[in-house]
């Protein structure tokens, strides 16, 4: 018989949500962003270093304002 799976109930915001919703949707929004502003803005970039150097530039963004909005969410639910 396996052991039984512990359960917590936290006080406050729940960190571990909140981490893991900000990974899915950075990666389900990012992508879409990194390509509309890759090409709406014109940019050139001629080799994989400049795009993924373009990638990692606007993900960051679009990952801190995902994280932002996550935490904010959770912290008006509970």
């Amino acid at each position: 018989m396996p052991e039984p799976v512990e359960t917590h109930d936290p006080e406050g915001v729940d960190f571990g949500w909140v981490m893991q919703t900000t990974f899915v949707l950075s990666i389900v929004v990012g992508a879409p962003v990194v390509a509309l502003v890759a090409l709406a803005s014109g940019v050139t970039l001629p080799t994989w270093g400049a795009r993924a150097e373009f990638a990692i530039r606007v993900g960051a963004v679009v990952w801190l304002v995902t994280a932002l909005a996550v935490y904010g969410y959770a912290r008006r639910q509970q």
